[in-house]
């Protein structure tokens, strides 16, 4: 056996045994090492373009997901069965003669990138430590902002942003904006908050009123203002794990409340937050509260005590 052969073997080895010590690491830490499917993740998704965009460079962590054989190896590339030996070796002989290889063929979505031919030139690269691959690239542009942390459970709460993007045209009339849940179910919610914005917007200006008036008018004057709030207040970090739009569905509640206790009077985003956290924050509000508090006495100009 050459020289060449017994290293190409081992490096086949080594890799496979990264893969079933990757494997054991997920059964204890019950955490996914899968690559995504492409078709899957495509049909979950609004898909408003394709266009080419020819060579690239690309880190090779971006790249997640696999055009079909998404079952041949795992989230780092790594060889899942034996089956892949042959090839596999072949690719790596070519490393060790110094013999130039094709750009693979990859597919664009958001940050992230799906293997359409060259899962083999991928595997054997990273196994040797390549941080980078020359790759031949096709984007589909997609609203919902994808990153390569993905995996199927969050693709289900990508599917939904899809979904609301797509009805509310959000992403056109609002440029910039990100709204992003922990959990299912939040898009439902914001559609009857556009809904009932839209439905107060016609009786106040006494006129029908279109979706995509209602749309940026519950933006601007209702999403945005809570979310600017909680920024300024750095409130997220006493909710971790939480979400700005998580915040901003439950302080709403709250605020609905706080309006029905007080007889009918909006308290306004800032206070809504400050009694929201102070109530329901993991640790102690007593600092979160005053600067909150001084922040009203400043909108009010009133004098403190």
């Amino acid at each position: 056996m050459s020289w060449v052969s017994s290293n190409t073997r081992e490096d086949f080895h080594k890799a496979r045994r990264s893969a079933f010590i990757a494997q054991l690491l997920t059964i204890i830490t019950r955490s996914s090492n899968e690559l995504l499917p492409f078709e899957e993740v495509r049909a979950r998704l609004h898909v408003r373009g394709q266009h080419y965009l020819g060579h690239q460079t690309v880190l090779i962590s971006t790249i997640i997901g696999s055009e079909g054989r998404y079952a041949d190896f795992d989230r780092r590339f790594a060889p899942r069965t034996d089956a892949t030996r042959f090839r596999w070796m072949s690719v790596d002989r070519a490393y060790y003669e110094d013999v130039g290889l094709p750009a693979v063929d990859l597919y664009k979505l958001g940050d992230i990138y799906f293997v359409k031919d060259g899962h083999h030139r991928i595997s054997v690269a990273r196994q040797r430590g390549q941080i980078e691959i020359d790759a031949i690239v096709t984007e589909l542009t997609v609203d919902v902002p994808l990153t390569p942390d993905l995996d199927m459970r969050s693709m289900l709460l990508k599917e939904e942003y899809s979904d609301f993007l797509a009805w509310t045209n959000l992403a056109e009339l609002c440029p910039g904006q990100l709204i992003e849940f922990s959990e299912p179910g939040g898009y439902l919610d914001l559609v009857r908050h556009i809904n009932a914005h839209r439905y107060y917007m016609g009786l106040e200006r006494d006129r029908p009123v279109d979706r995509d008036e209602a749309v940026v008018s519950w933006y601007n004057e209702v999403y945005r203002p809570v979310a600017e709030v909680l920024r300024e207040q750095q409130a997220l970090r006493f909710f971790p794990g939480r979400t700005e739009a998580d915040l901003y569905r439950w302080i709403m509640d709250h605020r609905w409340y706080l309006r029905e206790r007080n007889g009918g009077a909006d308290p306004g985003p800032l206070v809504a937050v400050a009694d929201y956290v102070r109530l329901f924050g993991r640790r102690s509000m007593a600092e979160l509260t005053e600067r909150l508090m001084r922040g009203l006495r400043t909108m009010t100009g009133a004098t403190p005590v």
